[in-house]
C-alpha cells in the first residue's frame, strides 16, 4: 500500500507538472507512473480527474490569453467528435491504432526538432480549426488523446506560446470535463477511484502550480520544444503500451 501511495503522488507531481507548463498531458506523463501500481480501469478516471483539476488551477491565470473566436471552432468541433470516438471503441483495434498513432507522433516531432521548419498557415480559416477539433474530439473519445492534433495544428500556425496554451487548454479542458461527467453517469468513478483521487490531488495541486511557474520563464522555443518532447515520448509510450 505504501508503494502504491507513492507511485500514485510521484505520477500525480509529474503529470501536474507537465500540465501547468504546457497545458496539456497529465495522462502522457503522470501514467508511466500509476500503470505500475493499478490498472488502466482505475487509471483512466484518475487520469481525467486529476487533468480537470490541473487545468483549473492554472486558468485563472492565462484567462486573458483565452481567445474565443479561435477557441470555439476547436471546442465545437471536439465536443461533436466524442461520441465519434466512443464508438469508434467497438470498431477499431486499438493496439493498431496507438502502433499507428506512435510512429506518427515520433516521425512528426522528430522532424520539427532535427529540420526546424518554420511554419504560419492559414489555409482553411475556422473551418479546418473546427476539423482539427473534431478530429481532436474523436482521438480523445477513443483514446484519451484529444491534446494531440490540436497540439500539432498550433504548430503549423505558427501561433505564440500565449495563443498555444490557450487553446491547448482550454480544449482538452472542456473535452476531458465532458469525458469525465459521462465517466460520473456510466458509474465509473467508484469508492476506490474516489480514495485514489484524494492521495493524487495534493501532488496534482503542487505539481501544477510549479509547473506554471516554470511556464512563465520559457520563452516561445523553449515552448516549442518541450510540446515537441512530450510529443516525441506520447509516441513512445503509445507504442510500447500497444
Amino acid at each position: 500500500m505504501a508503494t502504491q501511495t507513492i507511485f500514485i503522488l510521484l505520477g500525480a507531481f509529474a503529470g501536474g507538472f507537465v500540465n501547468g507548463m504546457t497545458g496539456f498531458g497529465t495522462g502522457l506523463t503522470a501514467l508511466a507512473f500509476w500503470l505500475h501500481v493499478i490498472g488502466p480501469a482505475l487509471a483512466a478516471p484518475l487520469v481525467l480527474t486529476c487533468s480537470v483539476i490541473a487545468q483549473l488551477q492554472t486558468l485563472p491565470h492565462i484567462w486573458r490569453e483565452l481567445d474565443w473566436r479561435r477557441l470555439m471552432p476547436f471546442i465545437l468541433g471536439g465536443l461533436a467528435g466524442v461520441p465519434i470516438g466512443t464508438q469508434l471503441l467497438t470498431e477499431i483495434d486499438p493496439k493498431v491504432f496507438k502502433f499507428v498513432m506512435g510512429i506518427v507522433l515520433i516521425c512528426y516531432s522528430s522532424s520539427m526538432l532535427v529540420l526546424k521548419p518554420r511554419f504560419g498557415a492559414k489555409w482553411g480559416g475556422r473551418v479546418a480549426d473546427g476539423l482539427v477539433g473534431l478530429s481532436g474530439g474523436i482521438l480523445g473519445g477513443f483514446a484519451g488523446l484529444s491534446g494531440v492534433l490540436p497540439t500539432i495544428w498550433a504548430a503549423i500556425r505558427g501561433w505564440s506560446k500565449p495563443e498555444r496554451r490557450g487553446v491547448f487548454q482550454a480544449f482538452n479542458l472542456t473535452i476531458l470535463g465532458t469525458a469525465l461527467i459521462a465517466y460520473a453517469f456510466a458509474g465509473l468513478l467508484t469508492a476506490e477511484v474516489g480514495s485514489l483521487i484524494l492521495t493524487a490531488v495534493p501532488g496534482t495541486l503542487i505539481g501544477s502550480w510549479t509547473g506554471y511557474l516554470a511556464y512563465r520563464r520559457l520563452s516561445d522555443q523553449s515552448f516549442h520544444v518541450i510540446v515537441l518532447l512530450l510529443l516525441f515520448f506520447a509516441g513512445v509510450m503509445l507504442i510500447a503500451t500497444g
